[in-house]
């Protein structure tokens, strides 16, 4: 790599030369020495001359996973730890006692070496699949589906009786703010925001205010509408195609979704070329209610807005 320094700035030039020929000459000199691996990994105890490593307390902290959740940094070091020396201690006296004899104990050391087995490979299938490529394929296809859909931004003012909702709606025609309305007299929960629901589809709200916010032209009022939580009186203030969210924003969701289909489809074809006899229900049957593993669905739900009522 060539560095573009001014012609006058020889001086300069040399002492750059000078301090990399240095460097260099430090970096041969340390080759010579042999690297300390296991500094990054420190022994933290010894239980009977049985090392227990850090590498051994994030594994169990990784296992222990929720009954940890509540606790600092170093509370939950020094829980690991003592969990460790307790299961060594505890794990050489079951060997002593010839434990992994036991038929019970074979059995489920097994099961617990498949469950291995199968996790890790599984979640090698599924980090391969998370390619850059792959995520935004899906997000692309998830958002031709969003941006085709209409949504409307309205305000609403909610009330028991179809009286209170007459008589506001005269108020309106006589040119009352609908802000302000909704802030004195709707009961719904978003009054204090002048009764803004902000945007939404057709189907994150009951048919009944749908079928009348989706028909009116913004700027519009409806006369009284009544579903399940009252009477509304409903204006409409802006209409758009649907916006997806930015990629980033719901690119967890997304490699949630990729990981789960490409380790179904791995479990799926691994069924396919396996042989499987079930002799718990006739074969026919068995074809038929064989259990299949649940593909993830599409992220179009994950990216979609809660929705109102």
């Amino acid at each position: 790599m060539t560095f573009p320094f001014p012609e006058t700035k020889t001086g300069l030039r040399l002492g750059f030369a000078s301090a990399a020929m240095t460097g260099c000459l430090a970096v041969v000199l340390l080759a010579g020495f042999p690297v300390r691996a296991q500094d990054a990994n420190p022994v933290l105890a010894k239980v009977n001359g049985v090392e227990i490593r850090q590498s051994d307390v994030a594994l169990a902290e990784e296992e222990l996973g929720p009954s940890l959740a509540q606790m600092d940094p170093a509370t939950k070091k020094d829980n690991v730890l003592a969990f460790l020396i307790d299961m060594k201690i505890v794990a050489k006296a079951a060997e002593d006692k010839k434990v992994e004899n036991n038929e019970d104990f074979k059995k489920r050391l097994a099961f617990t070496r498949n469950r291995l087995l199968m996790d890790s490979l599984l979640a090698t299938e599924g980090k391969a699949a998370t390619t850059d490529e792959a995520m935004k394929k899906v997000y692309e296809d998830a958002a031709k589906q969003i941006t085709a859909e209409q949504e409307v931004r309205a305000r609403h003012i909610l009330v028991e009786s179809e009286d209170d909702a007459k008589a506001i709606a005269a108020e309106l025609k006589k040119g009352a703010d609908f802000a302000e309305l909704a802030k004195k007299k709707s009961k719904d929960p978003g009054a204090s925001d002048g009764g803004d629901l902000g945007f939404f589809t057709k189907d994150q709200m009951v048919p009944e205010f749908s079928a009348v916010a989706f028909t009116l032209e913004p700027g519009k009022i409806s006369d009284p509408v009544k579903s399940q939580f009252g009477w509304h009186i409903i204006k409409v203030e802006e209409k758009r195609s649907r916006q997806a969210p930015a990629f980033e924003q719901v690119k967890p969701q997304i490699e949630t979704y990729v990981t789960r289909k490409a380790q179904a489809e791995y479990v799926s074809k691994l069924r396919e070329a396996a042989k499987i006899e079930r002799m718990d229900k006739p074969a026919d049957a068995a074809a038929k209610t064989e259990a299949k593993p649940d593909a993830a669905k599409p992220a179009d739900s994950k990216m979609a807005p809660p929705a109102k009522k």
